[in-house]
């Protein structure tokens, strides 16, 4: 990633710990739906976590951007398949195909920059990737801000339920949440990292 080195470390840092919350929920869920879905959110978090490494430590072209594209294009396929024959298409599966297109939309950008010459020599503007569309680059930007927006939202009543001790799972008689809440699958931690990985595509798409 193109762009001042602390804002890639942070965004490093934001999208490793997501993706490495959503693999501990996806080892602590049974095989199904719960699965299959934390397993593309630690997909997609690990994914950013790479992407976004400054490239004065990290240049992963020309290898690096094909290998994005086809990881991430075979991810948004797999997301649109239902999980059983008759399912329909899910708010979470269409975000998911969504983000994975993203990213395969990063990658290709990178690999325009590639092509066209644009190599660390002072020929690219500071604080960009490699280019990319302006107009879906606009498009992807509305889509994960009002997905932002709307994430925050929802996570306010859950956090406030978390205080009361009213999150999944019933309370015992000294007050306090029973393993039936445990950390790795309290809902307000699932929206959260959700939130994350929002903020984290916006973030990398307004340094395109």
């Amino acid at each position: 990633m193109h762009g001042p080195p602390l804002i890639g470390w942070l965004l490093v840092a934001l999208c490793a710990a997501t993706g490495g919350y959503c693999l501990l929920q996806m080892r602590g869920e049974p095989p199904g739906p719960g699965r299959r879905i934390a397993g593309a959110e630690a997909l997609m978090g690990w994914g950013m976590a790479v992407m976004a490494v400054p490239s004065t430590v990290l240049d992963p072209r020309p290898w690096g951007p094909p290998a994005f594209a086809a990881v991430f294009a075979v991810a948004a396929v797999r997301a649109l398949l239902p999980v059983e024959r008759g399912a329909g298409l899910p708010g979470h599966r269409l975000h998911h195909t969504v983000g994975a297109l993203a990213m395969v939309y990063m990658a290709l950008a990178m690999m325009a920059g590639t092509t066209g010459g644009h190599h660390h020599t002072g020929e690219m503007a500071p604080g960009r990737m490699a280019g990319g569309v302006p107009l879906l680059t606009g498009v992807l930007l509305v889509y994960f801000a009002v997905y932002v927006v709307r994430s925050g939202l929802r996570l306010v009543p859950m956090t406030d339920g978390a205080v009361d001790g009213t999150v999944e799972g019933a309370v015992d008689g000294t007050g306090r949440v029973s393993s039936g809440a445990r950390w790795s699958r309290r809902p307000e931690l699932r929206h959260a990292c959700r939130l994350s990985m929002g903020i984290g595509m916006f973030a990398m798409l307004l340094a395109l």
